[in-house]
């Protein structure tokens, strides 16, 4: 079979194309955001109330240790196919941000967890002898270091979740992998479209990757 490659194909889908790659960065960037809030949240509370509240570490050990050990595909047909039994009807889009979010929560919860747990713990202990609580100790002199040793996890945690981002693309939203299926479902081109879509996932990660490059090397010249 003689099979020539056509490149009016991807320049007469490429703004489909880019539409597909916008919903995709938005759902990472949601996702990600909701990620960090999550997953810090988790993690320092359960630190900070551990010794009197073992319910909250428990219950945080339990979550990450889920999502951790169960694939996304599962958890998203839990959040789009189960949760309306009890809930109603969820859009996608919904299903997507909220699946999403919250497998990016527990990953950014054990980043979080072995960024505090590499400071020196003589800082903790100095901190509290001159009579700060554990929340101040917490805020002021944990945070802020932990967060410059947790740039480069989490930059790769970006990377990574937009590219799982296109599991979404089961439950018909129409992110960039949904929008590939489709033209080339239509079109019979799919070398030529899967090709593109494969570089718009590298030119969407690489700059990712160079800022968090940047970023660790200024965070590395301000020590």
């Amino acid at each position: 079979m003689d099979y020539t490659w056509d490149l009016s194909v991807i320049v007469r889908f490429f703004p489909v194309l880019l539409e597909g790659a916008a919903l995709t960065i938005e759902l990472t960037c949601i996702a990600v955001a909701m990620g960090i809030l999550i997953g810090t949240a988790i993690q320092v509370s359960s630190i900070v109330k551990a010794a009197k509240h073992k319910v909250i570490s428990t219950l945080s050990a339990v979550y990450v240790n889920f999502i951790r050990g169960t694939p996304m595909l599962v958890q998203l047909y839990l959040v789009y196919f189960g949760l309306p039994a009890y809930f109603g009807p969820i859009p996608p889009l919904v299903a997507a941000i909220i699946t999403l979010s919250v497998n990016s929560g527990a990953y950014v919860a054990e980043i979080v967890r072995a960024g505090i747990q590499s400071i020196d713990r003589g800082q903790l202990e100095a901190a509290r002898s001159l009579g700060m609580t554990y929340p101040q100790t917490m805020r002021y002199v944990l945070i802020p270091q932990t967060f410059k040793r947790i740039v480069p996890p989490l930059g790769n945690e970006f990377i990574a979740l937009l590219k799982d981002s296109s599991i979404v693309s089961v439950i018909a939203l129409e992110e960039l992998v949904r929008k590939g299926s489709m033209i080339a479902g239509r079109t019979f081109r799919s070398f030529e479209i899967w090709t593109a879509v494969a570089f718009l996932y590298l030119f969407m990660t690489l700059p990712i990757a160079r800022l968090v490059n940047y970023a660790e090397r200024r965070l590395k010249q301000n020590d």
